[in-house]
């Protein structure tokens, strides 16, 4: 889920055939709703990761090797939000590194 999509960033969204929803997102009321109708969201540290949190929504954070510190060290888990899964970077700008887990999850 991602309101603003960058220029650059379009052509491969719309290669993908994923839903593209950002036109209907007016405000946090409207993510919300969007949120609530999906089975999991996957995300990085943006407000919507913390909105679907705080309603409760499984929610999977991507998180670069040294994270902001609310999301502690060395932890799949968040005391703040008990349905979320933390997925961190293990070296820094490791990104492909925690695509692949999220990828194994889900095929989990």
């Amino acid at each position: 889920m991602q309101k603003e999509v960058r220029e650059a960033d379009e052509p491969i969204l719309q290669a993908t055939g994923l839903l593209d929803a950002s036109g209907e997102l007016g405000d946090f009321a409207d993510t919300a709703a969007l949120i609530a109708a999906l089975d999991l969201v996957i995300a990085v540290d943006t407000s919507v990761a913390h909105l679907a949190g705080a309603l409760g929504k499984p929610t999977w954070l991507m998180l670069p090797f040294a994270p902001d510190f609310r999301w502690l060290l060395k932890r799949e888990d968040s005391p703040w939000y008990p349905n979320m899964r933390l997925f961190c970077q293990q070296r820094p700008g490791d990104w492909h590194g925690v695509i692949a887990r999220v990828s194994a999850a889900l095929g989990a």
